[in-house]
């Protein structure tokens, strides 16, 4: 990885900022959207040897945002270095659209009256006595029932938060990124990974691979290149994909379920989707196993 990116990227990780607001190049978030993706995809290791026959019997994979490159490799469709290279013009194509406008992303949790679409209607209308034209306000991520990501312009943000109460909404909090990334506002983003995307060998995956742009199974390698490209300005339907996977008939058992990489937020949202598959799951984190395997 660090050959590929040119710079230490186990230094960075481990050493690095966390707060990617923090100015210099480490607290950048195309540099910390850069990190995620060989931390995921190099913790496939310890999943091997936690349970071998894991990565031998493995149904199934998805990955959230960035780590949808992570779950490809895994799956045998992409090459680490190409895939890590692909990600890498990834985050600064993102990086740079996100430098034109200010924007940002909101994390929502709402009641059960709340109507999000209604919601970012009238942010929108916000902007638009403000001066803003054609401005930008809708839901990015789609993570567990009653819980949303908006993104799009802060001053469409910043209203939102302003009017929580009026929306339903029971919590909205500023995400501490750069930009509104799964909207449109991404647009400048799409071709550079086009491109990249074109000059890589892309494979049929092993196993099953799930789409954040629709939640269902890539079918083959131009499907890949065409929704990887897609996924950039799309909202990641994380729920959906997530009630994809676990979809089936009444009485037949839910497989085992392994997060791998830094933190166990994605089990924490399986949790939300589907308590029956969250009790056969368990987080892999490669410096923890590092760590235990050198004490």
């Amino acid at each position: 990885a660090e050959k590929v990116l040119g710079y230490d990227l186990l230094s960075l990780c481990l050493e690095g900022p966390r707060d990617p607001e923090v100015s210099g190049r480490a607290g950048r978030a195309g540099v910390g959207r850069r990190r995620l993706g060989p931390a995921r995809a190099a913790a496939e290791a310890p999943l091997g040897s936690v349970c071998p026959q894991v990565v031998e019997r493995c149904v199934a994979a998805a990955g959230y945002s960035v780590g949808e490159f992570a779950a490809l490799v895994f799956a045998g469709a992409l090459d680490f270095a190409e895939a890590l290279y692909a990600v890498k013009v990834r985050a600064e194509a993102m990086q740079k659209a996100s430098e034109a406008v200010p924007s940002g992303m909101l994390s929502v949790v709402g009641r059960r009256e709340a109507n999000y679409k209604f919601a970012c209607l009238e942010a929108r209308k916000h902007c638009e006595s403000l001066g803003i034209e054609n401005p930008v306000c809708t839901v990015s991520n789609y993570l567990f029932p009653d819980s949303r990501v908006i993104a799009g312009h802060l001053q469409a943000l910043e209203f939102l938060q302003e009017n929580a109460r009026k929306y339903y909404f029971k919590r909205a909090k500023m995400l501490p990124v750069s930009g509104a990334f799964h909207t449109r506002l991404m647009e400048p983003a799409v071709e550079p990974l086009a491109e990249v995307l074109k000059s890589i060998e892309i494979q049929k995956p092993l196993f099953c691979v799930y789409s954040n742009v629709d939640g269902k199974k890539y079918m083959h390698s131009k499907h890949i290149q065409k929704l990887l490209v897609k996924q950039v300005v799309s909202p990641v339907l994380w729920e959906q994909t997530m009630h994809s996977v676990y979809e089936r008939k009444q009485g037949t058992e839910f497989p085992y379920t392994y997060e791998v990489g830094p933190g166990n937020q994605l089990g924490a949202i399986l949790k939300q989707c589907n308590l029956k598959a969250w009790k056969q799951y368990k987080h892999v984190d490669a410096l923890e196993d590092e760590e235990a395997a050198e004490t």
